[in-house]
């Protein structure tokens, strides 16, 4: 992830309302913002150009092309509850398909996929052929629209990592789902997780995780993708995705594994926001999420901590594997 930084404020785009239910196959969804089937495919990227750059931005993933490359999705239209592979490549400004990546968080490229809704959400570490195809199983659960993310660093690109979008229709009975209401807490499988801080728009903001289990503080956090928790933020609307830095790295020396896992981000703009945490504690990856309202730069936003009366956010478990998922307020 990278150091985060002001950004012009813009309104959230509302999600579009869905029909009683999706059509099937190649007949469903918006635009997948893929890029044009006719560019040639190479089996090796080009080496990146020298303005092959971009502001720093604290959000990423609204755009398909970005500093040069573009996030080809090879496969905009999946069927809910069936299980699919989904393949897609990054395009350097020659069409070449990029081979080569720069290695962050332990893995070369994270890809997110979450609802428009912001009830379902997967993070997945997909495999890459030698020619730069990626693919990866999923198997979502609900039909709708979703938004694939693709957060990477090119090899030998000295300018901040991208991270772009594209849209994903999925076929299926659909059933509209409302953004689950803002708690301080989240519980998951015997965990209780509360959240501390709070987000800034335009400034970066401090957040601070404390994880429990069965009421007792867990000290014994184990590391995930480099550190002891891993945060994803997508403002609700557009989806944009925040970057979000980790206090500390695991095994640095100074930080602690657990309770608390401390973060650092930047809100682009005053709005509703979906925080997940993913926590890995006796082998198994777990995700926590919260819904996190931003107030304008001229309120004082009221830091985020225990309180009565407030219910719990829904979280599940999923499998510490390279394609584990997660489900209204799941983590990858």
């Amino acid at each position: 992830m990278n150091p985060a930084a002001k950004i012009t404020a813009f309104t959230a785009a509302l999600a579009a309302s869905f029909g009683a239910a999706y059509g099937i196959g190649l007949t469903v969804g918006p635009g997948t913002g893929t890029t044009p089937s006719e560019r040639p495919d190479h089996a090796e990227s080009a080496a990146p150009h020298a303005d092959d750059s971009r502001p720093d931005s604290p959000a990423g993933g609204l755009q398909a092309s970005e500093g040069g490359y573009t996030l080809d999705l090879a496969t905009p239209h999946l069927k809910a509850e069936r299980q699919s592979e989904l393949r897609f490549t990054i395009r350097d400004r020659t069409g070449r398909q990029v081979t080569a990546f720069q290695r962050e968080h332990d893995k070369e490229l994270h890809l997110i996929l979450a609802s428009r809704d912001l009830n379902t959400y997967r993070h997945l570490h997909p495999t890459r052929t030698s020619d730069g195809t990626w693919s990866t199983p999923v198997e979502l659960p609900a039909a709708g629209d979703y938004r694939v993310f693709a957060d990477f660093t090119p090899a030998g690109h000295d300018a901040p990592g991208l991270t772009l979008g594209a849209d994903l229709a999925v076929s299926g009975p659909y059933k509209a789902a409302e953004l689950p209401k803002p708690a301080p807490t989240a519980t998951v499988d015997g965990y209780t997780v509360t959240l501390n801080g709070a987000l800034r728009p335009g400034v970066p903001g401090h957040v601070t995780f404390t994880v429990r289990k069965d009421g007792r503080p867990v000290t014994d956090l184990q590391p995930y993708l480099g550190a002891y928790g891993h945060l994803v933020a997508l403002r609700a609307g557009d989806l944009a995705y925040l970057h979000v830095h980790p206090g500390g790295e695991a095994g640095d020396g100074s930080t602690e594994p657990g309770p608390d896992v401390s973060f650092t981000a930047t809100a682009p703009s005053s709005a509703t926001y979906r925080l997940f945490l993913d926590f890995k504690h006796e082998g198994t990856v777990r995700t926590a999420a919260f819904t996190v309202p931003v107030p304008p730069a001229a309120e004082t936003p009221r830091p985020t901590g225990p309180a009565d009366g407030h219910e719990d956010s829904p979280a599940d478990q999923h499998e510490d594997d390279p394609h584990g998922g997660a489900t209204s307020g799941d983590g990858h």
